[in-house]
Formats: structure tokens, sequence, C-alpha cells
């Protein structure tokens, strides 16, 4: 991703609560988001403003340190779910939801897997559903034509939103797979991963595979929809924007604490947000909204829009 220097973290000593001095902005949660929420905040900090951190704990993890009032902004590759927003509420947390970008999930594997350019939404059900765990184990039997050899899989980890929107997709049920994979919250870790095991598939966000394309075989998928008259499909900005690219589409978010817009270096940062998404996100290899997206996500943060 974006190679400039890692943000600085900054001891938060004195403040109370583990809460941020005013004049730090925490930004934390999907290690998807995270380059894109990386490039703005070093655009930020080069225009002088206030400090930035942000981290990368997941979207869950971001979640959860939002409705403890830990940090102001959860980046987020899923909308919040509803335990998740009442543990907001029952903390008297308020979320504004902010869509920011297009992601797509890819489906990858090693350059020298030459065997795979497509597969089905049926074959990555039968690969990754719960009943897989133990059983199927060689790319033959997943697709007669493939080789007699280990499948080795790779992909998000429990806690990550993208975890949670591939499984959806895929399984029909979030938060539900085989558990026998090599699993992290880290896309560079996984990237790297396939990148070194000829056997390797795996998912990660679009704007991964966009950085260490040469390094990576991309998989077209077929989501078995002959109405559309797709076939296989390969994620481009084009597609995923269009949403041809299915059902491993999707936007990604803010999601910022309501009564921190009185907060004025959050919300000068949210505003800096919205304004450089459309043109970082390209920079790092995500979707932008169209400009009516942008413009929503404007008068839903300049109105204190809840979620």
């Amino acid at each position: 991703m974006r190679s400039g220097a890692m943000l600085q973290l900054l001891a938060v000593a004195g403040c109370g609560a583990g809460r941020p001095p005013a004049d730090l902005v925490a930004v934390d949660g999907s290690s998807t988001v995270f380059p894109l929420s990386e490039a703005v905040a070093e655009a930020f900090r080069d225009a002088g403003d206030a400090r930035v951190t942000v981290g990368q704990s997941g979207t869950g993890g971001g979640f959860k340190k939002l409705c403890q009032r830990e940090i102001a902004i959860a980046a987020a590759s899923r909308p919040i779910r509803a335990d998740e927003l009442a543990r907001c509420s029952a903390h008297g947390v308020e979320l504004v939801q902010l869509p920011i970008a297009h992601d797509g999930i890819a489906i990858l594997a090693h350059p020298d897997a030459t065997w795979i350019e497509s597969i089905t939404v049926a074959e990555l059900a039968q690969i990754w559903a719960p009943s897989a765990q133990g059983r199927v184990m060689r790319w033959r039997q997943v697709r007669p034509q493939w080789p007699d050899e280990e499948l080795h899989l790779f992909g998000a980890g429990v806690g990550s939103g993208t975890y949670d929107s591939f499984t959806q997709a895929i399984v029909g049920t979030a938060h539900a797979s085989r558990g026998d994979y090599t699993a992290s919250e880290d896309d560079n870790l996984l990237v790297q991963g396939i990148a070194h095991d000829r056997l390797a598939l795996g998912f990660v966000g679009y704007a991964y595979w966009a950085e260490n394309a040469a390094a990576l075989r991309l998989v077209a998928v077929d989501d078995g929809n002959d109405d559309n008259g797709a076939g296989a499909v390969l994620p481009t900005p084009t597609t995923v924007a269009d949403g041809t690219y299915q059902p491993l589409s999707r936007p990604v978010f803010l999601y910022v604490r309501a009564d921190a817009r009185n907060e004025p270096a959050v919300a000068r940062f949210v505003e800096f947000y919205l304004d450089r998404a459309e043109s970082l996100s390209r920079e790092v290899g995500f979707i932008p909204l169209s400009p009516a997206g942008y413009a929503d996500s404007r008068a839903r943060w300049a109105g204190g829009t809840p979620r």
C-alpha cells in the first residue's frame, strides 16, 4: 500500500479513560480501508493540521473501540451489525455512517497456478463452507480438471469486515466458514502468503491486489446468474462500481461518533477525508463513489444524520 512513512503512534498519557487529547484524531478499524485512511491522514498531516493516528484492529475491533469512546472514527469494510449498534447505544454513542469508496473482494492464486482462470460462487461455497473443513483439501475435489494437489487456503480473520462480507456473499451466512485456513486481519500478510505458495487460493480486498498485481493471479468470479449474461467477471474499477462483479462488490465506510462533530480536529479531518476520498481512492486502489455519492456523505456529515 502507500509507502510513505508510517504514522507515528502518539502516547495518550494523562487524557483519562483511554481517550485521546483534543488535538489528536484517532482512527481505527478495517485493515482493508487502512491504506485509504493512511493516505488521507498523511495528506492531512502534511497540510499542517491536527495529529492523526491510524490503526488496523479490524472492522469489529474498530467498532468496539468506537462504542467504548476510545476513538472518534472507525473505518469499516461492512455495515455495522445489530449487536454492535446495540453495544454503542448501551454506551450512549450515536453514529454517523459515511460511505467513502467502493471495494471488491478479490479471489487470488499464485502466478504459477495456471489451471485456474475463473471460479464459480458455488465452487467457492464448496471450498469455504463450514462442512468443508477437513474434507475439501485438494484442488481436484473442486473441479476434476484441476490438479490432484493440496489446496492451501488464505483469507481474512474472523475479526475482519472482509471475512463477514465474504462469508455472507459466498456461504450465505456472515461469520460462518471452515476454520482450517491461514487467517489474518492483515491483508499484507495474506498477499505475501499467496504470492509464495504455488497451491494457494485466497481472498483479500481488491486494493491489495492492485498494489501487488505482478505477484498474484487474479481469478474471475462467475455468480451463476445466466440472466445477466456476464459469465465470469474480473474485479476492475468499472465492474466493482457498477455492480457487475457480483457478489463480491461492496461499499466501505467511516463511522463517526455523532458527538465528535463538536470536536474541531475531528470535524476538520472528516471534512478533509470526504474532500480527498475521490482522488486518494484511485491512488491506493479503491474505486471512488459517484459525485452524488460523495455529496450524500457530505450532507450526512453536515447534518449529523444518525445511522
